[in-house]
């Protein structure tokens, strides 16, 4: 990679892997970018995803991405969609023959291209620099400030320093690890008054968390976390028309449905943005994406769109009450501080279950994991990998973790994976070669002192045992709606789902506590005003676009219910 000299300017990023058109294509940038913009050029798609993580843990912004189609290895499509997940406000340029317009076309839907440019691109003045001028244009006027790197000292098997790095990962926060026991981790530990030497005893405080103005944090919970790196978590008022408790897809589509129809609306969201959807390193049945888009990249750009149209998002809040008070609704939080509102949206999805068995809760975050954690994908590279589950969720990471992990087994209770997995992901699972899927197969038990080491494995119809190596285990069963909090408020079903519309009323009863002279709206729980969407709602679609559309939904059944008030 060659770059011009290393000002601290805004970077556009040129991918060719023909060395003669990428010298070309630099050149022309510089001749009339290059006092504004700093031009870096790499020669192959890795190459340059090397240069944006380099440029990203710098705090280095990128403006503009330009790449070839025909690139080998990786083309143009394929870098520019794992480019945005790294900087997802830059504007993206697809360099096509003519023959590959096609493949541009779609490149819109896939990684949101902005323009198609066909080679050769003289003159440049009539070419090249419209299409450049109007891009740049429109990502100046967007807030662009520098972002610098949070830097982390933890225990490669620590929980806590798991959750840390997951944290700021699903929040995208750029951040640096530094293992306890490496020689620059060492050195951070005793800047920050930390006895390097007591980090491997258990007597070191860890994790230590080094914010970008310097700020040092030592076993920072979620909101202490969120405080320091920049995440907002108070609420900027006291009263809204909308609070949405959750920000999932279905929260997220709440959100932007109401801010850009007017409403004073804020999201309440515990962890980060995205929920299991975010989690998910590719959903390709969601319309309009034919080649599938990452839950990270999707949800993200939902997030910016709420934003966008002025809704407010807090995060590391966690809910624990509801409370009526006459007209208003009010929310309470964890610490006792409360918000209130015309209306609620309750979308706080589901959790995974626990998995009982002996020893997995000891090495939870130690090589135990409960959905897919991505940032940790990469240390997986080379290891022996089981993922318990047969949903969709299952299969996503595995289909990711396979293109990193020596082995990948799927340890499955049904007698085989169509009865809960899409078509299309079990067709893509048989044809890669490194993944297994062991049917009617429960795990036992898990063997590990630091960290996961073996698993125990039996087969339930022979009743036999077997023990494997296993480095990783992620686990995606069952779902578990976290709403205790409404216990005595909102009407649940048996397993804890929330009941709306119809649901309330089977054979026609009488709902306790109902005062209207109307039935419940679709999607409205037994209280006048609070609704339920996505997986938290009883017998709902547990898919991205039914939580997306129940979000739209909600929020025209807000409108009808502030009306009459």
């Amino acid at each position: 990679m060659s770059e011009a000299a290393s000002a601290p300017r805004v970077v556009i990023l040129t991918v060719d892997d023909d060395p003669g058109v990428s010298r070309a294509i630099a050149r022309d940038l510089r001749r009339r970018y290059g006092g504004d913009y700093r031009i870096v050029r790499a020669e192959s798609g890795a190459a340059g995803l090397e240069a944006l993580q380099e440029l990203k843990l710098r705090g280095d912004l990128v403006s503009l991405l330009i790449a070839d189609h025909r690139m080998p290895e990786m083309n143009g499509v394929e870098f520019l969609e794992r480019a945005i997940d790294i900087y997802p406000a830059a504007r993206s340029i697809l360099l096509t023959a003519y023959a590959d317009t096609e493949a541009a076309i779609d490149a819109i839907n896939i990684v949101d291209l902005d323009h198609y440019l066909l080679k050769p691109w003289d003159p440049p003045e009539v070419k090249l620099y419209p299409v450049v001028d109007s891009l740049l244009e429109g990502w100046l006027a967007e807030d662009h400030r520098a972002v610098l790197e949070t830097r982390v000292v933890g225990h490669r098997w620590s929980a806590r320093s798991t959750e840390v790095r997951e944290f700021l990962a699903r929040n995208q926060v750029p951040y640096r690890w530094y293992a306890s026991d490496e020689p620059e981790g060492r050195r951070l530990l005793l800047a920050a008054g930390q006895d390097p030497d007591a980090a491997g005893t258990g007597e070191a405080r860890l994790p230590l968390v080094i914010a970008p103005d310097g700020g040092i944090l030592l076993e920072p919970d979620d909101q202490e976390l969120a405080d320091h790196v920049g995440l907002r978590t108070t609420p900027a008022g006291e009263f809204y028309d909308l609070i949405v408790v959750g920000g999932g897809p279905a929260g997220l589509s709440a959100s932007v449905y109401g801010a850009s129809e007017g409403l004073r609306t804020v999201l309440v969201e515990r962890l980060a943005t995205g929920g299991q959807a975010g989690q998910s390193s590719r959903i390709e049945n969601y319309l309009g994406f034919p080649n599938g888009v990452s839950g990270a990249q999707l949800t993200g750009r939902a997030r910016r769109q709420a934003a966008k149209f002025g809704a407010e998002i807090l995060t590391a809040r966690e809910v624990a009450g509801l409370e009526m008070c006459g007209s208003s609704r009010l929310v309470r939080f964890a610490d006792g501080t409360a918000i209130g509102a015309h209306t609620v949206i309750l979308a706080m999805g589901v959790e995974y279950r626990r998995l009982e068995a002996p020893g997995i809760d000891e090495l939870t975050g130690k090589g135990v994991s409960y959905g897919s954690s991505l940032s940790e994908a990469m240390n997986c590279e080379g290891r022996h990998v089981f993922i318990v589950g047969g949903a969709n969720s299952a299969g996503q990471a595995a289909v990711y973790l396979s293109r990193f992990a020596k082995s990948v087994t799927l340890v499955v209770r049904a007698e085989s994976l169509a009865a809960s997995m899409s078509y299309y992901l079990i067709q893509q699972i048989e044809q890669i070669p490194t993944i297994v899927v062991r049917s009617r197969t429960e795990v036992v038990q898990a063997h590990g002192e630091e960290h996961l080491e073996r698993l125990t494995l039996r087969d339930s119809d022979a009743g036999t045992t077997e023990d494997v190596d296993a480095q990783w285990l992620f686990v995606f069963i069952g779902a578990a709606p976290t709403t205790d909090w409404l216990d005595g408020v909102v009407e649940r079903d048996s397993r804890g789902f929330v009941l709306t519309g119809p649901d309330l009323v089977p054979g026609g009863a009488t709902i306790k506590g109902w005062a209207l002279d109307r039935i419940p709206y679709l999607l409205e729980t037994n209280v006048p005003g609070v609704f339920a969407i996505g997986d938290v709602r009883s017998e709902s679609t547990k898919r991205v676009a039914s939580a997306v559309g129940e979000g739209a939904m909600a929020v025209m059944l807000v409108h009808r219910y502030v009306e009459k008030l």
